[in-house]
């Protein structure tokens, strides 16, 4: 018991700067002094600690030696970068999740691909910050789904760049209108557990990310 304390809060802190770096409260380039936040989250050094070097394993922060943390800036070379990645890698994955999925983890996505469908739709109520977070947890419940820790590992880092440039905001109707298609199909794939499909839908999502992010119609 007397270690399972630190690593809550050390999981805390980084739930919480996670969060904060991804909705852009905390900026690319921003520095991220151990004390300062340590007295801000209302916990000691240790933990804090424990959280950069976490979240620089997940690619969002940047460890510098005698300059301490900073918020990784992602490039526009970053981003290409990372869609390449993504395009090798995540569509594998998702074919994995088709063979693993349970019936509780094609609802939880289900309910996810919905949830997204409503907050995206054009109008008030449309929610662009809010479909950010739902679109990170659906890509990250799938990686958890297909439980594969060598592809989850690769990918950690490259997900977040086009999350943390704010990539809904950049879209036109129509592009935001496919991706959350993509999320409804995936999940149609993954009932009937054809991972193919599932598979060559991610293909089609990553693509349609990227046209919107770089112009690239790869």
């Amino acid at each position: 018991m007397v270690a399972t304390a630190p690593r809550r809060a050390s999981e805390r802190a980084q739930v919480a700067l996670r969060e904060e770096i991804l909705s852009g409260a905390l900026p690319g380039g921003e520095h991220l002094g151990e004390v300062e936040l340590a007295d801000r989250l209302g916990l000691s050094r240790t933990p804090v600690r424990e959280a950069l070097s976490r979240l620089a394993a997940e690619g969002l922060v940047e460890l510098h030696p005698h300059r301490g943390a900073r918020v990784t800036r992602f490039t526009e070379a970053d981003l290409d970068d990372a869609f390449d990645v993504r395009r090798a890698l995540e569509p594998r994955a998702t074919e994995r999740a088709a063979a693993r999925a349970s019936a509780a983890d094609l609802d939880e996505l289900d309910d996810l691909a919905r949830t997204m469908l409503a907050t995206g739709a054009p109008g008030p109520g449309q929610d662009l910050d809010a479909l950010v977070e739902l679109n990170r947890r659906s890509h990250a419940r799938l990686l958890e789904i297909a439980d594969t820790p060598a592809l989850t590992s690769a990918l950690a880092g490259v997900v977040h760049a086009p999350v943390v440039l704010r990539t809904f905001h950049s879209y036109d109707p129509d592009s935001l209108a496919r991706s959350l298609a993509h999320h409804a199909e995936i999940v149609a794939a993954l009932r009937v557990g054809d991972g193919a499909w599932a598979a060559a839908v991610m293909v089609s999502h990553i693509a349609n990310a990227r046209a919107v992010m770089t112009g690239d119609r790869r």
